[in-house]
Formats: C-alpha cells, sequence, structure tokens
C-alpha cells in the first residue's frame, strides 16, 4: 500500500525541519522518527532536518546512531517550515508542540484508531498499520532503503507488533520484516538488547509487581501497580517498568490487565492491554488517552482505589462481567 502522498514533494521547499514524536518514546516511536529523520536527510541534504524527542530509554543505548535525537528541545520555533508528528496526536509531543503551532505546514503520520483523522495540515493515518514504523516503510519504499533505515524501521515494527506476536501482525508487515532484515543487520541482538534484556533490579520490580498484583471479574481482570510512596523511596523511574503490562496480560485466565504507576502524587499512568474481548481503546478514550483495541494508555488524577473502580466499572458496562 501507497501514501497518498510524496513526502519529499512536500518537504521539498523546506530549509527547517523537525521530526518528533511522543512523550516517553517506544520501540514504535523511536525506530519510526529515527528512520524517518535519516531519509529526509539523505533525500534532502540542503536542509536543516532535526529530530526532537525525549531522550530513547537506557535499553536503547546499545544501537548505533540512536543519539540523533535531541532531547533539549533548543532553537526558534518561528523558523520551522515544517513539522512533522509521529505515532501520536499533536497535544502528546511534549515541548515540540511549540515547533508544530509555529510551523507553515505540519505532517501527522500515525497507527492509531483514535487519532483516525489525524491532527495536522496533512495526515496520514491507518489503524489496520502494524505501527508508524510499517507507515514509514510505505513512504520511503523500498528503494529509499539503507542498511541503517532499515534497521530502525524493523526496530518499531517488532516493538509494536510484540515482536510479531500480537494481532496487529499482517501479512504486509511480515513482507515488510523479511525484506529489511535483508540488509543484514543483526536483528537478533537489537532485540535482545532492546526488547527482552532487563537489568536484575528491573527484573525483580517486574516480579513485585506481579507477585502483589489482584484480579477481579473471575481472573478476567489482572491489575497490577506501584504507589506513590514507593515510586518516591525507591527512586524508581517509569523504564524500570518496561514489560511490567506484558508480564500482567500473559498470566492464564487474564483477558485483560492493568497497570498503573505514579507521575506525581496526584496524577496515574495508565496502561491497559486485552486479548480482544474488552476494546481498550474505547475505555482509554473516555479518559482522554489513545491507543488500540488491544493496547491504550492515558493519565488520570486521583489515588490508585479511585483509578482502578473507574477502570473496572467501564469494564464491566462494556462487558456485563461481574467485578
Amino acid at each position: 500500500m501507497k501514501p497518498d502522498f510524496n513526502l519529499i514533494e512536500e518537504c521539498a521547499d523546506a530549509k527547517n525541519i523537525i521530526v518528533t514524536g511522543h512523550i516517553k518514546p517506544d520501540g514504535d516511536c523511536i525506530g519510526s522518527t529515527i528512520a524517518l529523520t535519516l531519509y529526509l536527510k539523505k533525500q534532502l541534504p540542503d536542509a536543516n532536518v532535526r529530530l526532537v524527542i525525549e531522550k530513547p530509554a537506557p535499553c536503547f543505548d546499545s544501537v548505533k546512531g540512536i543519539d540523533l535525537p535531541e532531547p533539549d528541545y533548543a532553537g526558534n520555533p518561528d523558523e520551522t517550515d515544517v513539522c512533522i508528528v509521529l505515532d501520536t496526536v499533536a497535544d502528546r509531543i511534549g515541548n515540540a508542540e511549540r515547533f508544530f503551532k509555529a510551523a507553515k505546514k505540519t505532517i501527522n503520520i500515525d497507527h492509531h484508531i483514535s487519532n483516525a483523522s489525524g491532527s495536522a495540515m496533512l495526515n496520514y493515518v491507518d489503524p489496520k498499520a502494524s505501527s508508524a514504523s510499517e507507515l514509514v516503510y510505505r513512504i520511503i519504499g523500498e528503494d529509499g532503503l539503507d542498511e541503517e533505515i532499515a534497521k530502525y524501521i524493523y526496530l518499531g515494527i517488532a516493538h509494536d507488533t510484540g515482536v510479531f506476536r500480537f494481532n496487529n501482525t499482517s501479512p504486509e508487515t511480515l513482507r515488510a520484516a523479511a525484506f529489511l532484515i535483508g540488509f543484514g543487520f543483526d536483528f537478533s541482538d537489537l532485540l535482545e538488547k532492546t526488547y527482552y534484556e532487563k537489568t536484575y533490579e528491573q527484573a525483580v520490580i517486574v516480579a513485585d509487581i506481579v507477585r502483589n498484583s489482584k484480579n477481579f471479574c473471575d481472573g478476567k481482570v489482572v491489575y497490577g501497580s506501584v504507589g506513590y510512596e514507593e515510586f518516591c523511596e525507591k527512586k524508581l523511574s517509569p523504564n524500570d517498568f518496561d514489560g511490567a503490562i506484558n508480564e500482567l496480560r500473559i498470566i492464564k485466565g487474564c483477558e485483560c490487565a492493568i497497570f498503573m504507576y505514579p507521575m506525581n502524587e496526584a496524577t496515574y499512568k495508565v496502561s491497559l492491554r486485552s486479548i480482544g474481548t474488552v476494546d481498550v481503546s474505547l475505555i482509554s478514550q473516555s479518559f482522554g488517552g489513545g491507543g488500540h483495541m488491544r493496547a491504550a494508555g492515558f493519565y488520570l488524577k486521583g489515588t490508585r482505589e479511585e483509578i482502578l473502580d473507574k477502570i473496572l466499572t467501564a469494564i464491566c458496562e462494556q462487558t456485563g462481567w461481574n467485578r
């Protein structure tokens, strides 16, 4: 499937191009934004192409070229000719929003159903795509790839499909992945270092979350969390919880997993995962978030107990389950 716009033509006259993605960038956000930045630098050598996103998590440190992002968000927004937002809506790009608001042209490339209509002047959104990285693969085309660009696209696709386990993996996704690994990069080591590998401390933290989890709705819903006091006392960070939501979801009998951790004393970040019996994107959207039918998230003020009660109520209303 080819996009109905030519990105190089859209950026042809631009002197300053900003590429960005969502706050707390995951593998897909990192892979898609770096790949697109490298491609634009290659195709438009006279343009100043910058990637402004938060610093990637430490698990990506081993990946060559990961120093490309500029987490300081420096520069004059008024000089922005084109701002390209990937893997999210424009109001979830943090400090990069000032570039988006000042840009002469804005482009949104996304695959989230909660952003189906896009949030820019020019939008390329396909909720059926596995990832923003798969959309970048379509936009660039096979002739525009090289080993570095292919590696980052593969990284993004693999992360957002759970290494091709999730049901957003289509035949098109697998054909793209097969073509990408043909460039010869070490995809096994790439996934080992960025997706599977955990520090001992991370493994212990996730194990504690699972051990202290609770289940509801006859075991169909499994809930885990970290409270604000524990978060501060142990000096934890969001990176410490990588994989926690998936460890909860794979518990036998679980059809929907809930995980939350504090952003501050009053607000929690909530992640939801489902096998499909619960449309977590609808629940997330009702609380101001977004995502997919089987994976979604949002931020909500309140205590853990208050937030959990609201989520369980929404799940039971949707499914008819008893709490």
